[in-house]
């Protein structure tokens, strides 16, 4: 089960709303493509069915995870406790700069990138060691380049 916030839903959503409304599009593209002839040397048809079959399986993964996804609800969380869309202030303990950086915990990666707040999943190891953690405490992340330790200054 994918637990995700109102505005991880609606952004699902719109793409997914997206990406049907482009299926006549690209139905008409292939039917274009096909009626230039032969198949064999057609790259445009080939191109165009690609993308078909890319987006068609896009609409499959969007539909099972709306399908399948818990709605958290921003009032059910503590405001002390870092939960899935919670944006939080770190320091890193022991870091070369002791400048603290935002960080977001979301389920999916949103390709959103403001270059204020950087994305965490909560199936990486920063994100498990991020998720339910409270302020004050230090955070232990195993990351490929040794163990780091992180203090929560704030949720925000």
């Amino acid at each position: 089960m994918d637990v995700i916030t109102q505005a991880d839903k609606d952004r699902l959503e719109t793409r997914l709303k997206e990406l049907l409304t482009n299926r006549p599009v690209l139905s008409e593209r292939i039917a274009e493509a096909r009626a230039l002839g032969d198949l064999k040397e057609n790259a445009e048809y080939h191109a165009a069915r690609e993308q078909q079959g890319l987006e068609e399986a896009e609409i499959k993964r969007l539909e099972e995870r709306l399908a399948s996804a818990q709605l958290v609800s921003d009032d059910k969380q503590a405001a002390d406790v870092v939960f899935i869309g919670s944006t939080v202030k770190l320091r890193e303990v022991g870091g070369r700069d002791d400048e603290p950086e935002l960080y977001r915990l979301v389920g999916e990666i949103t390709g959103e990138d403001d270059g204020d707040i950087i994305e965490v999943t909560t199936n990486s190891p920063f994100g498990e060691a991020l998720m339910k953690a409270r302020i004050g405490e230090t955070i232990r992340v195993n990351a490929p380049r040794g163990v780091k330790r992180f203090e929560i200054l704030e949720i925000l």
